[in-house]
């Protein structure tokens, strides 16, 4: 695996303002277990967990759930926060997962595959999945835009002027994203599969929030280490030029963020 989010200070940005799977990602992965009869089921697995996200979203559809990350700093973040008593974190690598054969009713990724070493994470799906057994892999695009009022596009184009800014610095793994997920799609060996790639979801947000999933972002941490001071003030800039369009003071505001997200499906 790939190691990006390895810092205690990255990891609780990322814990504060990273979203949990929305509403119709969630929606369209339980239609599909629902489909395969994988559920109910014992033993959900959430592998490249971070600070938990969508380890909590499957806490309450599972009897047992365990998230798994490769970064301590993460697992400690998903301990600290409040959770159910059906859901339990290890630390260990994605190509290397502790669950015994044919022993995970569903095996979930969410927004964290493409940071694995896809042959050898395939590979332990293939063992640790039970005949039957389900695997979802999904990940949130580049793809995003904000609503509000009558200013939508403006408040888009702010956003995505200062995205482009961050992607410069982004790892050569974010191809995989930018390929919706196609290589990930081909290198799941099990037979029934396929891929969703036009799930659109709205995420509850305030411009904070949208300055501080931008910060919690990989490539931005990338370009704060090259240069700080231009970072931070990238996404000053940003949330001042963000309020001045919307004409409120307040970082509380809420606006609507719409993100598309792409899904691998899979029933072994």
């Amino acid at each position: 695996s790939t190691q990006m989010f390895e810092g205690r200070r990255h990891a609780a940005v990322y814990q504060k303002y990273r979203f949990a799977p929305g509403k119709e990602l969630q929606q369209t992965i339980l239609t599909y277990l629902q489909e395969k009869k994988a559920i109910p089921a014992e033993l959900a697995v959430d592998v490249g967990c971070g600070s938990g996200q969508g380890t909590h979203f499957l806490g309450e559809h599972f009897k047992q759930v365990v998230g798994t990350d490769i970064s301590e700093a993460q697992i400690q973040e998903a301990r600290d926060s409040p959770g159910l008593p059906n859901i339990s974190y290890l630390t260990c690598p994605a190509e290397e997962l502790p669950f015994q054969d044919s022993s995970v009713d569903v095996l979930t990724s969410f927004t964290a595959a493409h940071w694995f070493d896809l042959a050898r994470f395939m590979r332990e799906a293939e063992r640790v999945v039970r005949p039957g057994g389900c695997v979802a892999i999904s990940t949130y695009t580049v793809d995003m835009s904000l609503r509000y009022g009558h200013c939508s596009e403006k408040l888009t184009q702010i956003f995505r002027e200062c995205w482009d800014m961050i992607l410069k610095y982004a790892h050569n793994r974010l191809k995989y994203v930018l390929e919706d997920y196609k290589e990930i799609f081909e290198a799941l060996p099990f037979p029934d599969k396929k891929r969703i790639t036009d799930i659109y979801d709205q995420i509850p947000m305030t411009v904070e929030g949208v300055v501080g999933y931008m910060e919690s972002a990989s490539p931005y941490q990338t370009f704060k280490k090259n240069d700080p001071k231009a970072a931070t003030s990238l996404l000053q800039e940003t949330e001042k030029r963000m309020l001045e369009t919307m004409g409120v003071s307040s970082r509380e505001t809420p606006v609507e963020f719409w993100v598309r997200h792409v899904c691998v499906l899979g029933c072994k």
